[in-house]
């Protein structure tokens, strides 16, 4: 009998940290990593400077928590509006700013986007999720799930910006394995520019002029005419 291939919930977790540090990196042009070494806490927490979180639901629920230093949250919107070609003059220099809180939202949007896309793409299961939550605090805030969890785990990763400042990502599941029955591809990734491409390609084929019939000519009558 072959092996059973089980999907963990540290499994989940990975592709969790995937999706930060491609969202981040890929927004801010700027390299983020996460250390190989994951902490088990016992509750989630929002910390200072900077903490979101989304809730998300379907085949599992859970908790998405980010804590940003005030270091962290400022290289990363700084390097996200370069990259989007804003004047650094024109930039927000607080942590405090709602712009800096508006593009930490949009980017936390983005990760647990990616996230849950990642997942239906290789367990083949769905998930939704809320709107993140964007909070300036400078005292500690214990945030739990407001469901049902059999056997809760959480757990603790360090990520470190370009320039060496930290911040954390906490995840708050029920403990669950997936079994993988069979052997399945996972489904193709949906280019939104592909589509709206070959849509317009096919718009133009089908409105360009059919092309003119071609007629048999019999050249040695059109030469004994003169024509």
């Amino acid at each position: 009998m072959r092996k059973t291939e089980i999907v963990t919930t540290d499994d989940i977790l990975l592709v969790l940290c995937k999706s930060v540090t491609g969202v981040l990196a890929s927004a801010t042009a700027s390299d983020i990593n996460y250390s190989a070494m994951v902490q088990k806490i016992n509750k989630t927490c929002l910390k200072p400077d900077i903490g979101c979180f989304v809730l998300f639901d379907g085949g599992f629920s859970g908790l998405v928590l980010i804590n940003f230093s005030a270091a962290a949250a400022l290289e990363i919107y700084h390097n996200y509006m370069v990259n989007m070609g804003i004047p650094k003059e024109e930039l927000a220099t607080m942590h405090t700013s709602d712009d800096v809180g508006n593009v930490m939202g949009e980017l936390m949007n983005q990760i647990v986007g990616d996230f849950t896309g990642a997942i239906g793409k290789e367990l083949h299961t769905s998930i939704t999720q809320n709107q993140p939550k964007m909070l300036t605090i400078n005292k500690q805030v214990v945030v739990s799930i407001d469901t049902n969890l059999d056997r809760p785990q959480a757990r603790r990763v360090t990520f470190t910006t370009e320039k060496h400042n930290i911040f954390y990502l906490e995840l708050a599941m029920d403990k669950t394995e997936f079994i993988k029955l069979h052997d399945f591809d996972p489904k193709a990734d949906v280019d939104p520019d592909q589509i709206i491409s070959d849509t317009q390609n096919n718009q133009k084929a089908s409105d360009k002029p059919a092309p003119a019939p071609t007629v048999d000519i019999d050249q040695d009558l059109l030469d004994e005419l003169g024509i």
